[in-house]
């Protein structure tokens, strides 16, 4: 049986539930020693959390295939992605990005002194989104085309102090 998933463009309705926006707040560099002490920055927040449970829902909505069948290949897809990163492989999604997995390490002495046990302080997975070129040649990273950018309203907005000397 053919699977059929609607796109976006098919499926606006959908998009309306949801604030297609992400909001920042403010927040002030007060490091002592810091070159950039004072200066204001903008942290994204986040306003939800979407699960595996709810991705499947919203997928059933727009395919042909059941919740549980979503479900199951998505759970799956986890396992087999932990299995080809921790072969050493890159695990490419097309239309999604990419993943593999990088070191923590500290610096040794020299290339012969350098362990893992004395010089691996961790592993971290790396993530980088699919980008394609637009129309005028500029590069959009998967998940940021179109995005806009909002403060967030509910917070505590900080009011500007100058920092201390």
């Amino acid at each position: 049986m053919a699977t059929r998933c609607s796109s976006p463009q098919d499926n606006k309705t959908i998009y309306k539930l949801f604030d297609i926006m992400v909001r920042y707040t403010l927040y002030q560099d007060n490091r002592k020693n810091s070159t950039t002490r004072g200066m204001w920055y903008g942290r994204a927040k986040m306003t939800g959390e979407t699960g595996l449970n709810t991705l499947a829902q919203r997928i059933q909505r727009n395919c042909t295939v059941k919740r549980s069948d979503v479900m199951a290949v998505l759970t799956e897809l986890v396992e087999v992605m932990q299995d080809e990163l921790q072969a050493g492989h890159k695990v490419k999604l097309e239309g999604f990005g990419s993943f593999k997995i990088g070191l923590n390490t500290k610096g040794a002495e020299s290339a012969k002194l350098f362990t893992v046990s004395k010089n691996v302080t961790g592993l971290h997975v790396l993530f980088q989104p699919e980008v394609k070129k637009s129309a005028d040649g500029t590069r959009v990273k998967t998940f940021l085309s179109g995005v806009q950018v909002a403060e967030y309203e509910s917070y505590d907005k900080p009011e500007e102090e100058d920092p201390e000397p």
